[in-house]
């Protein structure tokens, strides 16, 4: 049996807490990325539930490697809706191992369930090794992302 055909793919679960926490906290860091612990409890509760985010893990040999978060949504261009692949991350010790490609290939299949048009997501430009892999499973866009931090209103 190869590694990829050892690998699991199943919904998040709320009892998977333990095992998500620290390669949500790797994922974070990869990204220098700092939340306050009221983040990451409302992120948990939100891709754990029943709500419009989704999550899934990815496991092997009963220990979770890997995770994936997303959302559908509708779009103003396409009566079909379209699904934002927001997460995803494998442990760096079992990366290659095809849990990156399950998870991606997982949500498709979520997504083509749910009626959707296409996934998308993004990812930082140096992100060399995570683009190696999607270069084969996907078409780079031509759009260039744009973000405006917004302040609260006093």
């Amino acid at each position: 049996m190869t590694e990829a055909e050892r690998i699991a793919i199943r919904p998040l679960a709320a009892a998977d807490r333990a095992d998500w926490q620290p390669l949500w906290q790797a994922y974070l860091d990869f990204y220098r990325q700092e939340l306050a612990e009221g983040v990451t409890e409302a992120v948990f509760a939100r891709i754990s539930g029943d709500g419009a985010h989704c999550g899934l893990v990815a496991e092997r040999d009963g220990k979770m490697i890997g995770f994936v978060h997303y959302i559908v949504h509708e779009t103003t261009w396409s009566l079909a809706p379209t699904c934002y692949l927001e997460d995803l991350y494998v442990d760096g010790a079992t990366r290659g191992g095809g849990a990156g490609r399950a998870l991606i290939a997982a949500v498709g299949d979520a997504a083509r369930a749910r009626g959707c048009r296409s996934v998308y997501w993004h990812t930082h430009d140096d992100n060399a090794r995570a683009r190696t892999l999607y270069d084969k499973v996907a078409v780079l866009s031509p759009f260039v992302r744009y973000d405006q931090i917004l302040t609260p209103q006093s």
